[in-house]
């Protein structure tokens, strides 16, 4: 009896040890295996699964009601340049901006989403034909945040297909509700990642007033901009907590004076607790333009990043100009806002729970968006043989690599500073430190040096980790040098094959790694694998040792009970 017994156990145990699933092995052990059985010896393998493609619906990715917005208009005497691209920017919005929410009819205002104080320009002081007295209003937002009213997050603002991080974010001072309508979920275009670009003109005097309107407190700290440590009434006006100022609270606001000497490209975000508020998405890029009669600036340039009421000194030298702002993102932070509706529990989460020192970031976008979505707001559409401004800011904790195929732009400037002749340097990749900005010339001339002639040009952070989102590539920070000649209908770039080869890229399925990555190269050779017959079998008799054990130790108490 105890013979049988221990050779039941022998048996149960040859089956485990022989029917051991491979991966669990280390490496050596797992060859010596294979080749002690003669399992190297060639095996057929099995047929691919198919994994269909979901068809790409161009109206839907590039709206139709967008098309009139794509057309250079005059709304109330601003000239709104024409764009091409997929999801533009509202021409009135843009009306608004140039001419202050006080200077515009009050239908071109309802066109807009603006509040009618979101934007005032007011006293020309030194007869130059423009404004020279601004103010600006910013609220405090909060996206894919979690809902008092639901299980919903809310207003919803995905950064890529299915991909909706939390964030906190500037925004200008709006009329009606956060989302698109009273059916919708989504949030309205002026709520966004990142903050709006501001722009304002050198000399001018800019109060910019943050109406708090989130349930944590905060400030705005203007770094790189010149601006005194005290308004002129004697309050802070460095937006640091402790030493210059008073957090501005849930419900109550503050009013920032500046009134800014140098032309430059700056930054601005909050100041309370930095380590995560600015990497939640309080940040935002700050442009001052030089000084030009009857130059009335745009002083908001929201979505893709195409300023499409350049001011009178960048068309004094360029044709077109871009904003390009990137940020990496940790979603374990950056969640956070999701688990809880109490504002006690979401701030001893952010800021007592969430370690930066061990921070990982997984999801990087342009101009808040990732691929394939920075294919609809944050490609450079350029023409050949023009002359771009960039202006790039690396919001993030991370350094940036930015590489730029097909063309070598020259640095102009950095941190807001104009370099002398000898330093501005020609290349293709430029390194952009944490909170750096550059401005760069892009020049699309066909010479083999700045520009190697028309095409979709590849435009990425060149780190391996930044072009893709919670590690599936091509995600992340991936855009385009598109030439206008490579568009396809509504703007979105043409491709090698057809507009199906971007089909997988649209869909959720995919960022979930659900699709293989090589689906839309035609053919299933390398999709799903499916599963050898004989690996099968090994794993059913795995699975019955497992069960001879429990029943072996089972019996071998009750055997041992009677032997005793």
């Amino acid at each position: 009896m105890r013979f049988l017994h221990l050779l039941a156990w022998a048996v149960a145990l040859a089956l485990l040890v022989f029917c051991l699933p491979l991966n669990w092995l280390p490496d050596a052990w797992r060859l010596r295996y294979l080749d002690a059985f003669g399992l190297t010896a060639y095996v057929a393998l099995p047929a691919s699964v198919a994994t269909p493609i979901p068809p790409l619906d161009l109206d839907a990715v590039c709206p139709p009601e967008f098309d009139s917005w794509r057309h250079a208009q005059r709304v109330d005497d601003v000239d709104v340049a024409a764009v091409a691209d997929c999801m533009p920017d509202n021409p009135w919005d843009v009306a608004v901006a140039v001419r202050g929410a006080n200077n515009v009819s009050p239908a071109t205002l309802m066109q807009s989403l603006y509040a009618a104080d979101a934007v005032e320009k007011g006293e020309d002081r030194d007869g130059d034909g423009d404004p020279d007295v601004i103010h600006i209003r910013l609220e405090v937002m909060e996206l894919n945040g979690k809902s008092p009213d639901g299980p919903e997050v809310l207003p919803q603002f995905e950064i890529g297909p299915g991909i909706t991080p939390g964030f906190w974010v500037f925004a200008p001072k709006t009329r009606g509700m956060t989302t698109v309508d009273f059916e919708s979920l989504v949030a309205n275009r002026m709520v966004r990642l990142p903050a709006p670009v501001i722009r304002i003109e050198q000399g001018d005097e800019v109060h910019i007033t943050l109406e708090n309107s989130h349930y944590l407190p905060h400030t705005i700290h203007f770094h790189g901009l010149d601006h005194a440590f005290r308004t002129p009434d004697g309050a802070g006006n460095d937006g640091v907590p402790m030493f210059s100022e008073h957090p501005t609270m849930p419900g109550a606001a503050k009013t920032y004076w500046l009134q800014p000497r140098h032309a430059g490209t700056t930054f601005y975000h909050c100041h309370v607790q930095p380590q995560s508020h600015i990497l939640m998405g309080l940040q935002g890029m700050l442009v001052v333009e030089e000084n030009r009669p009857n130059n009335w600036v745009q002083t908001f340039n929201i979505g893709a990043g195409r300023v499409r009421a350049p001011s009178i000194a960048v068309r004094e030298t360029y044709d077109r100009e871009f904003d390009l702002h990137y940020l990496e993102i940790d979603s374990r932070l950056n969640n956070r806002i999701q688990e809880f509706n109490d504002p006690r529990l979401v701030s001893r989460s952010i800021h007592r729970g969430y370690n930066i020192t061990q921070r990982k970031a997984n999801y990087y976008v342009l101009n808040g968006r990732s691929f394939p979505y920075t294919l609809r707001e944050a490609m450079l559409i350029v023409q050949p043989g023009k002359r771009n401004r960039l202006r790039v800011l690396n919001g993030g904790g991370e350094g940036l690599a930015l590489h730029l195929h097909g063309h070598k732009p020259v640095l102009t400037h950095r941190d807001g500073v104009s370099l002398a002749p000898a330093e501005r340097i020609q290349r293709d990749v430029f390194w952009i430190a944490s909170a750096q900005r550059i401005d760069l010339d892009l020049n699309t001339t066909n010479d083999g040096l700045h520009a190697y002639g028309e095409g979709a040009w590849l435009m990425h952070d060149h780190r391996e980790q930044a072009v893709t989102s919670n590690g599936i590539n091509p995600g992340g920070d991936v855009s385009l040098v598109a030439y206008e000649s490579f568009l396809a209908e509504r703007g979105l770039p043409r491709t090698v094959g057809d507009l199906q080869n971007l089909a997988i890229y649209f869909s959720p399925d995919y960022y979930a790694g659900k699709i293989p990555v090589f689906s839309a190269m035609g053919g299933h050779d390398l999709g799903e694998p499916g599963v050898p017959s004989g690996q099968i079998r090994r794993q059913r008799l795995f699975y019955l040792g497992l069960v001879l054990v429990a029943i072996l130790i089972i019996g071998w108490r009750r055997f041992a009970r009677a032997w005793r």
